[in-house]
């Protein structure tokens, strides 16, 4: 009964939403690149309006986070969709 309280509780506390765009394994991967960046901003929000981090600490690592998925986003050479 455990096990089971523990996979609803990992599966409510990090959502993965299926992938709807065209599929390359790239743009997959940068999929899951765009929903842990999400969820760590969440976290990073939920820290700060709570008190736990400093609004200059709480931007440090959002930047950070931006660097990385920016970073991500030029390694994988992900195509712009001109269609929007």
């Amino acid at each position: 009964m455990n096990n089971h309280y523990q996979a609803d509780k990992h599966s409510f506390l990090y959502q993965k939403y299926q992938y709807s765009g065209k599929f390359t394994p790239n743009n997959l991967l940068f999929n899951a690149n765009l929903q842990e960046f999400s969820q760590r901003i969440d976290y990073i929000c939920n820290l700060q309006t709570a008190g736990k981090l400093s609004a200059d600490e709480s931007y440090k690592q959002i930047e950070a986070l931006w660097e990385r998925l920016k970073y991500s986003y030029q390694t994988l050479n992900i195509e712009k969709d001109t269609n929007l």
